[in-house]
């Protein structure tokens, strides 16, 4: 377990980055680790903080600061560039100006000068070129953490990851940043929540220029919580008040503009293609994505992402009501935002990754969850039950992909959405807890493996300290490698 753990979906920049519009001249990432605005500033959970989440799942804390990455020994990280949506505050709800400002900031833990921001803005692309060059303004510049010196870098490919490992010594190490982008919005779409409003012209010109970044993004989330006149979304805001606001175009299909947004982001030109993160997807989308890759790109082997997800433990998006494994039928939870069997056999087929989501609210049944709960809590046990929430999702995954005859290890890893709208895995909370889950997961795989290893096909029979390290960090790097 020595090897740092990769995470491929973060977003150590939404809460610093919301906080900097409070401060002149805004959107400055301060070098200051003191300061909030700061993408260094540290603030894990204290005791109440924890009791709060506990309680009402509510996450005020950091998760992947940059200091607490450090302190993780996490030296490559999959950064989320995300533009916050104005529909979070679209519309007044029960009448009451400012209900939702309140609960978005509650859940997201943004300050009121960002959401006035967001509320006025009308241009999303501009706000990803800010929170991009939010990251760029401390590109490898220097703190000391621990007596030992730090810097992140955002990297261009995996040839600028190998040359920065061949730089470090043991005082002086430095935090690869790969880039990606959460929501098609970013091209500018999806404006306005009852018509569409979207430039065809605008959207090709902006995603010309994102692929023309001198940090190209690794892959892109094509949907998002809102519907951007792209593509469907599946149902993800679980607060009741916000609900009416996801419902346009909520499990719609794939527009005219999206099948061309989605061409030109995958054309391989110069060698710049942005894969598609099938996350966020409507299940009627995924199907149409699918079904693009089986007949235009049929010749290509070009890579499906999930990068937050989650089993359902069904078998497809047709026969979403069948469970292949009976045994696992109370493990998962059975939303289709989560992934279905099919699925994960099309990600493996294709060199694809699946990120598994540490978020509560997507990773177990409520039966599951409850279980893991303990009312007086012992750290150690409790990690071991949290643990096998996470340990189930890569099981499931190895056994659906074993059964197709696929190699059934190559393809789990951790796609946390730390500082994202999540309510964590109670004592799972920051990156520094990584550690903790590599520990336990590998307990969990040899007692896996001590009942089922001869079941497997002989190419499976790894052990259990191989597992553990693919999912925290050779499949992600192996994934890296290949497409970046």
């Amino acid at each position: 377990m020595e090897k740092h753990y990769v995470d491929i979906h973060c977003h150590p920049s939404l809460k610093p980055f919301s906080k900097s519009f409070k401060y002149q001249p805004t959107k400055q990432n301060a070098l200051d680790p003191n300061r909030k605005n700061s993408i260094w500033h540290y603030s894990p959970p204290n005791f109440l903080e924890k009791l709060v989440n506990r309680l009402v799942t509510l996450t005020k804390f950091t998760q992947t600061d940059i200091t607490a990455l450090a302190r993780a020994k996490s030296n490559v990280v999959i950064v989320s560039l995300y533009p916050f949506e104005k529909h979070f505050f679209g519309k007044e709800i029960i009448g009451i100006k400012g209900v939702t400002d309140v609960m978005v900031n509650l859940a997201a833990s943004i300050s009121q000068a960002r959401m006035d921001y967001i509320r006025s803005s009308t241009d999303y692309f501009l706000d990803l070129m800010d929170e991009y060059q939010y990251y760029q303004q401390l590109d490898n510049l220097v703190q000391t953490i621990d007596g030992k010196t730090f810097t992140y870098r955002l990297v261009r490919n995996f040839q600028d990851i190998e040359n920065n490992f061949s730089q470090e010594t043991e005082s002086k190490k430095i935090i690869n940043i790969i880039l990606s982008i959460e929501g098609g919005h970013s091209f500018n779409t999806g404006l306005h929540m009852d018509k569409d409003m979207a430039s065809r012209t605008e959207v090709i010109g902006n995603i010309k220029a994102i692929k023309n970044w001198e940090h190209r993004p690794i892959f892109l989330t094509l949907a998002h919580h809102f519907y951007n006149e792209l593509c469907g979304h599946a149902p993800s805001i679980t607060m009741d008040m916000l609900k009416k606001n996801q419902e346009r175009g909520m499990n719609s299909g794939i527009t005219d503009l999206g099948l061309e947004a989605i061409e030109l982001l995958l054309d391989n030109t110069d060698g710049k293609r942005i894969p598609i993160d099938v996350k966020h997807l409507s299940t009627a989308s995924r199907e149409a994505y699918y079904q693009l890759l089986d007949t235009k790109y049929a010749s290509e082997k070009i890579p499906v992402v999930a990068s937050h997800g989650a089993c359902n433990g069904k078998h497809s998006i047709v026969h979403w009501d069948r469970t292949n494994f009976m045994d696992h039928r109370d493990w998962f939870c059975n939303i289709d935002i989560n992934f279905y069997d099919t699925e994960l056999i099309r990600i493996a087929k294709s060199d694809g990754l699946f990120g598994i989501q540490l978020d509560e609210r997507r990773i177990g049944s409520d039966k599951a969850i409850s279980e893991s709960r303990m009312i007086f809590p012992n750290k150690r046990k409790q990690l071991n039950k949290k643990a096998l929430l996470v340990w189930r999702q890569v099981q499931h995954i190895a056994e659906v992909l074993d059964k197709e005859g696929l190699f059934c290890w190559g393809i789990q890893c951790i796609g946390s959405d730390f500082d994202g709208i999540v309510n964590p895995i109670n004592g799972l909370w920051t990156a520094e807890n990584m550690k903790d889950l590599a520990e336990e997961m590998l307990n969990h795989a040899e007692n896996y493996l001590s009942k089922n290893l001869i079941l497997l096909n002989d190419f499976n029979r790894i052990n259990a300290e191989d597992i553990v390290e693919r999912v925290m960090h050779i499949n992600a790097m192996e994934f890296i490698q290949r497409n970046y």
